[in-house]
């Protein structure tokens, strides 16, 4: 009898389904220009792609008062929904290869897809309807979990579809997505495209393009 089980695919969403990278960098310097300190470096900014932006901007600006640290975000968190609003789903564009493997994926009757994103609510729901993403069953986000690589947004992705951690599967470009679905006890998949050193990445499984990602899945699923 072939196995119907339920299978939860988790996507990472920055670096992993899109490329946001000039995004952000850019809105992280408009908001330390604003009060008149230096950037941080283009790869210091990669490097915390993923955290929650208190956890990140802790890291990005440690000399930094509490107080300051909240303005230095509501300023990115400003400069990001206004790029958003001016240049619509080209600010953050889809990695090549994305949408037919989310599509190919959707196809599949026992398959569930869902994202587990550093983005606020606002962001996310702001990139799916840019870029038509409606295939996502289950959305978890920086405004209701800890930040990564705390495992509670996956613990709770599972707990909303109903399927079991061996079922499912994390995929995402960077350590905390990796220590994530680590924690939760569930497979993850790096990418090799994203924003982290590849070599540090660790996951149980590497992929090279989105192409990849439907076999081995089956791969993984195997009777």
């Amino acid at each position: 009898m072939p196995d119907t089980a339920l299978r939860l695919v988790l996507f990472d969403v920055d670096g992993t389904l899109v490329d946001s990278q000039a995004t952000i960098v850019a809105c992280m310097k408009q908001a330390f220009a604003a009060h008149g300190l230096v950037a941080p470096a283009h790869s210091a900014v990669l490097s915390i792609v993923g955290l929650s932006l208190p956890q990140a901007m802790a890291i990005l600006a440690p000399a930094q008062d509490a107080a300051t640290q909240a303005a230095l975000i509501e300023g990115y968190k400003h400069s990001y929904m206004r790029t958003r609003e001016q240049m619509g789903a080209a600010h953050s564009p889809l990695f090549t290869g994305a949408r037919a493997c989310l599509d190919a994926l959707h196809a599949v009757p026992h398959y569930l897809l869902g994202v587990a994103t550093g983005k606020s609510k606002r962001g996310l729901d702001g990139l799916i309807e840019g870029h038509g993403l409606d295939m996502f069953v289950t959305r978890q986000v920086a405004d209701h979990h800890p930040s990564k690589p705390h495992p509670s947004m996956v613990l709770t992705a599972l707990s909303e579809t109903g399927v079991e951690p061996e079922n499912c599967v994390m995929i995402g470009d960077t350590t905390f997505d990796m220590d994530m679905g680590r924690a939760a006890g569930v497979v993850t998949i790096g990418v090799d495209w994203g924003y982290h050193d590849t070599e540090k990445l660790g996951g149980d499984y590497l992929i090279h393009n989105f192409a990849e990602l439907g076999p081995l899945l089956e791969t993984i699923w195997k009777d």
